[in-house]
């Protein structure tokens, strides 16, 4: 079972300070625009828990906070944290978002549109194009919006969207320099 914490109590840990670790499982371009003062970066798509945990140099044994945008991929590395063996791993509900609105402190840097958006402005075009080509064109364009709609049922039933994985291993979605590694991506159907 996943254990969480909610931003204002993730605040309140802040504001006393104790010092705490928390990674940030958003991508890196994601992590540039907006995130938590205290946070790194490790992003879903390349987390090892295992050497997560092993460069945790004697903090091991302390618990490590793990957040993203609204809770969704937070959620998804706490799992993986749990299938591997490290069970001192809490989710922060309602992500660097929360975070903000409860008082944490955050760094703001260069904005970008967020992983969510993208998938919504590439749906939302097939699916016009798709309507427009049948309405105008041939009957059988009106198979891309219902292959859109299928894969957003889809999606919103394994809570997994291939093309958010997909998208966070493009270029824009990288910070210079970022070592990320393009397989075992994972996205949820919001890229919360």
């Amino acid at each position: 079972m996943i254990k969480s914490i909610s931003a204002s109590e993730l605040s309140s840990i802040v504001a006393s300070g104790k010092n705490i670790e928390l990674i940030d499982v958003r991508t890196p371009m994601e992590f540039r625009a907006m995130h938590v003062t205290i946070a790194r970066n490790e992003p879903l798509s390349g987390l090892d828990p295992k050497a997560i945990q092993s460069a945790r140099n004697g903090s091991s044994s302390e618990p490590l906070y793990v957040v993203c945008r609204s809770g969704g991929r937070s959620k998804q590395a706490c799992e993986k944290f749990l299938a591997s063996g490290i069970t001192n791993v809490i989710n922060v509900e309602g992500g660097t978002m929360a975070c903000e609105s409860a008082g944490v402190p955050v760094v703001r840097g260069k904005k970008s549109i967020p992983l969510n958006c993208q998938v919504q402005i590439i749906t939302g075009t097939l699916v016009v194009i798709g309507s427009v080509l049948a309405v105008w064109g041939h009957p059988y364009w009106a198979a891309l919006p219902g292959v859109m709609g299928a894969g957003l049922m889809f999606s919103g039933i394994t809570d997994t969207c291939a093309m958010g994985s997909f998208l966070a291993r493009m270029p824009w979605n990288q910070s210079s320099g970022s070592t990320t590694p393009a397989s075992g991506s994972e996205a949820t159907c919001c890229n919360k």
